[in-house]
């Protein structure tokens, strides 16, 4: 006689199983008024033609540093750092990233993380589960030049749909893309995380929500990590300009969106030569006091905190 038996649930991955490409053991520019250390995951959806951390788009380039040295350096560092920022690459790619952070929280440190926007439904699991207290967003461009700055299709509908995730989270709402009247005018409703065969090679194009570990995030037998709850989740949104590029047409109409949305923490970036392919220029004559003009124009829209990054 045969027996139907439903598939085995599949296991969370462990945060041993994190893909590194390097570790900053402590930093003070990743997270604002924060002093973290900072892990970089290998792998990004994207190919940002601008990007400083070109060698962590492939996706299967090995690690270079394992899991158990974050580990050993935050028992050395308990009461020296705030938090750790997990950063890449594309963090929110790798599924041990939600492990890993629920580790960090039970160690007794925050969260930060660096994304952008590639993964909706991903960035909406992580919050949900309040694994995250901190959130640094990449808004790149206006939705439709999208394609122009990171070279997939549809990136500009996730990138904004995980802006609108931020907005509810923050405001205690809930976070779960496709519900009526997010993302950027003009958009319906949530994309799949889906991103077309990544640089680098192999297939990354129907990537699951993130399997978050059973249990709350700080367990009654280890120390209980500082817990973000909707309430106290802060987030940036910054945006990278490179002079005569799209970025820098369309940076003062991504802003005005940002504000409308309900965003109050914004960065204006200038974009840097270091770690890029060096295929752009990242200066040009009078670049330097157009990108103060415009940080100006912007800051004057009214924000809780405003910062401006030269390069």
């Amino acid at each position: 006689m045969l027996v139907s038996r439903a598939p085995a649930r599949q296991r969370p991955r462990a945060a041993d199983d994190l893909v590194i490409a390097g570790l900053v053991p402590m930093s003070t520019v990743d997270w604002p008024d924060h002093l973290t250390a900072t892990v970089f995951l290998q792998g990004c959806p994207w190919n940002c033609f601008y990007c400083h951390n070109q060698a962590l788009i492939p996706v299967r380039v090995p690690g270079l540093v394992a899991w158990q040295e974050v580990r050993d350096l935050l028992a050395r560092r308990r009461r020296l750092l705030d938090g750790v920022v997990f950063t890449g690459g594309e963090a929110l790619r790798q599924d041990a990233l939600a492990d890993a952070a629920a580790e960090v929280r039970r160690a007794g440190f925050a969260v930060g993380l660096h994304t952008a926007g590639a993964y909706p439904r991903r960035l909406a699991d992580v919050l949900a589960a309040e694994l995250v207290d901190w959130v640094g967003l990449d808004v790149k461009a206006l939705p439709d030049s999208y394609p122009q700055v990171v070279g997939r299709q549809r990136a500009g509908e996730r990138a904004w749909e995980c802006l609108r995730i931020l907005i509810d989270a923050q405001a205690g709402a809930s976070a779960r893309p496709g519900t009526a009247g997010g993302g950027p005018p003009g958009s319906q409703g949530a994309p799949r995380d889906v991103a077309p065969g990544p640089a680098g090679g192999g297939r990354d194009d129907q990537l699951p929500g993130l399997r978050v570990p059973p249990g709350p995030a700080g367990s009654a037998s280890e120390p209980s990590g500082a817990g973000a709850t909707p309430s106290d989740l802060t987030f940036e949104v910054r945006t990278t300009v490179v002079p005569g590029d799209v970025t820098a047409r369309d940076a003062y109409e991504v802003a005005c969106r940002v504000h409308d949305a309900g965003a109050r923490v914004y960065a204006l970036q200038q974009a840097r030569g270091q770690g890029t392919t060096g295929d752009f220029a990242v200066t040009a004559a009078g670049w330097d006091a157009a990108c103060e003009r415009l940080a100006g124009r912007i800051e004057a829209l009214g924000w809780e905190r405003f910062t401006y990054r030269p390069a």
